[in-house]
Formats: C-alpha cells, structure tokens, sequence
C-alpha cells in the first residue's frame, strides 16, 4: 500500500531543475547546499510587488554568511541529524521548500499554465521564489494568473491549534449540510478573509435551504403539466407560447449579472444576492399565479417560465458547485438533519411538539402554543401553519428576548 515510486520520482525531478538551474548561472553550492542566486533574476519581486534592495535580512532569521546575498534561498539543504534525507549530485540532503512546487508544476502541468492559486501568506516569498527558479531553469515559463485566496478566521482572530479555535470540514459537516459551507465560503471573495461566526453559517445554511424548497416547490407545481396525456398537451402548446416579460427580464439580468461578476475576477460574493434572488422570487410568485384560474394561454406562459427561470437558477448553481446530485427533497431531508443535530434533538421530539402545541390551540391556550413554538426557534426549528397542517423547517435560531425585571427584581439586585 506504501508506494514509495512517486516520492522517489519527485525528488529526481527536483535534481533536474536544480541542475538546470546551476548550469544556466543562477544558483551556487556551499557545503552540500544549493542557493539561488536573487541577483541573477532581475524580475524578482514583481508579484509580490516588493523591491530586493528594501528587503531587511537579518530580523527574523539570521543571516547565512555563506549567502552572496542574504535574500538568496535554499534550492537543496545538506542532511542534518534525524532529518530524512536522499542522494543527490551534491550529497544527502532535501530540497528547498520551493523547489518543488517548480518541480511538479512543470512535470504535470507543463512550463506555461494558466492558474497558479495558494494562499495570500504564500505570495513573498514562497510564490515569488517559485517564479524566479521556474524561469532561471527554463525562460519560457509563465504563469497567466496568480490567484491568492485570504484566509478563515474565527471571530476575528486567526485559526490555530494553539488558540483552540482551530477547526476541520469534517468536523463543520457533523452539524452542517456541505452546501452551507460552500455557500458560505462563496458568500465572500476569494482574496479578502472571511471569519467563520456561527451565525453567519447559519446564515448559509438557511439560504440554501430557501433555494432548495423553491425548486423542490417548483418541480412539485411543474410535474401535473409533465405527466401522460397532461405532458404532450403542454409540449405541444409550449412550442407556441413565449415566456412572460417579468420571466424575460429576470433571465437576462441574471446572465448579465452572473457573467460580469465572475468575469471580475470571480466576484462570487454578489452573484447569489441581486439578481439571483429575484429569480427565485419571481419562481415563488409565479407558482401563486399558477394556483389562480388563468386562461390556457396564460397558464402555458407561466408554466414556461417557471421551467426557463428555474433552469436559468439551476445552471448558475451548478457552476458555483452548489447543485447536487441528490434530488431537492434529499437535499432539504439532509438539511432537517443537520438542524436536529445541532437542536439536540430527533424528528420525533419536534413532532411531539407539534402536536401538544395543537392541543393547546384547540384549547385555546394560546400562551403555552406560543411558547412551543419560541423554544424550538430558538433550536433552529421553525413551525409553519398550512392550513390544518403544522410542519417544521429548519431556520437561524432566534433569542428570546427576557422579559424586564420588576422593580422589586431591579431593587434586590442592587
């Protein structure tokens, strides 16, 4: 199961740039130890937009004398004491950090490619080193676009291990669906940071869970109109039957807006709000004018732009990564799940809930009905009246606001 090739196969391709980049003059050895040589690259600091000469070598790691410069950087290190370590042209040792990166990007991806992304902290001098012996071992190297994406923190302050505030997917996914963590992670742009709260999870978590009962309503409206004789009737209008204007309108604006938001530079934090939202919507107040008498014509026109602006709202989705491959009703299944998860409880709690809550409007005891319901929001839980029907969705959780102390209560505290 240990397959040691790929390890073995990296590290001889390391050699080989490294030897590259020594017979074209841009590196030394000392000692078992390959530098690159900074000067030799005159574009050195262009990225990270920093100029070699204001560099101050010295603060925080000491300065090796051996170096013709103290900003060059390590291709390959001499073997130490209980480091791992591998043969190479100038004895054991490892390489650099950044040489690798080099190394597998030009193996896989070839000396020109189109995306290079990594974190913000890895743009000086990570990023910046891996240009500089890219192009000393082979000119032709380019990378079209640097994308850096800004880091999680959480409440403001940064992830560690140290801190305890350090969290996993795995462990976020225990208590919420992947979809919220994605729609969250979009809800900013990739290079500014982005602080994981709770709330604004929750948020996500909602939000989703709002896209997903508008499909699951509108496939539920759709389906009579798609089914034996009902379905060839439709088709057969359809072909003659242009969607409404509203439909028009809100398809193209929402094309135009999606495209120009990830044509700048993939500006996802505005593409789920505007005119994404009013898609779904318009889909909600189209399903109410479905339910109404309308004449034939009109009702094909409704029906056809449910199916134009609901596919126009899947496809935006899919491109995003937030559409499953699991049907709506699985999605906002899984969805409840999470949400009695994180409520402590399981489905047969809140439908006991349910029904004492019933029990208690048809005794008029509108206060402990009230109460039920501002508990289990405070859970995460929601309740919804449909006609004689209650049912419960997942929801942000809401506090109970405390009711003011008397002023016996106000005087004994003092």
């Amino acid at each position: 199961l240990l397959n040691f090739f790929f390890p073995l196969s990296l590290i001889f391709l390391n050699d080989f740039v490294i030897l590259q980049i020594i017979n074209n003059d841009s590196a030394y050895t000392v000692d078992g130890d390959v530098f690159f040589e900074v000067d030799k690259f005159e574009n050195y600091g262009d990225l990270s937009k920093q100029k070699l000469e204001n560099n101050r070598a010295g603060e925080r790691v000491a300065v090796d004398s051996r170096k013709r410069n103290p900003a060059d950087f390590a291709l390959w290190k001499a073997a130490k004491p209980s480091e791992p370590s591998w043969e190479s042209p100038w004895g054991p040792g490892r390489p650099g950090w950044h040489i690798e990166c080099s190394a597998m990007s030009a193996h896989y991806l070839s000396h020109k490619f189109d995306i290079h992304g990594g974190g913000i902290d890895l743009i000086f001098p990570h990023h910046e080193n891996e240009i500089a012996q890219s192009c000393a071992a082979h000119q032709e190297s380019h990378v079209s676009y640097w994308m850096h994406n800004g880091h999680v923190t959480n409440n403001n302050e940064k992830m560690s291990k140290s801190l305890g505030n350090f969290f996993t997917i795995r462990e976020i996914i225990q208590k919420y669906h992947p979809l919220a963590l994605r729609h969250f992670v979009l809800s900013a742009h990739y290079r500014s940071p982005l602080n994981y709260t709770v709330s604004q999870l929750e948020s996500a978590s909602d939000a989703v869970f709002y896209i997903y009962q508008t499909l699951q309503d509108c496939e539920d409206a759709l389906s009579p109109f798609q089914e034996g004789n009902t379905k060839e009737d439709t088709k057969q209008n359809v072909r003659t039957v242009k969607i409404t204007p509203a439909a028009q309108e809100c398809i193209s604006k929402l094309r135009v807006e999606f495209e120009s938001k990830m044509s700048d530079d993939l500006n996802t934090a505005h593409i789920l709000t505007g005119a994404f939202q009013d898609a779904l919507k318009l889909i909600n107040s189209s399903l109410k004018t479905l339910k109404k008498k309308q004449q034939r014509q009109a009702q094909l026109s409704t029906i056809q732009s449910l199916v134009e602006v609901k596919k126009e709202v899947t496809e935006v989705l899919n491109t995003l990564g937030l559409l499953s491959s699991h049907t709506y009703s699985e999605v906002l299944q899984q969805f409840k799940e999470k949400a009695l998860i994180r409520a402590g409880l399981v489905e047969d709690d809140v439908l006991h809930l349910i029904e004492e809550r019933t029990l208690a409007r048809e005794k008029r005891d509108f206060s402990r009905s009230d109460q039920i319901r501002a508990d289990l929001t405070t859970k995460g839980i929601a309740l919804m009246d449909l006609g004689n029907e209650t049912i419960w969705r997942p929801c942000v959780p809401v506090e109970q606001e405390q009711p003011a102390a008397s002023v016996e209560e106000q005087q004994k505290e003092t």
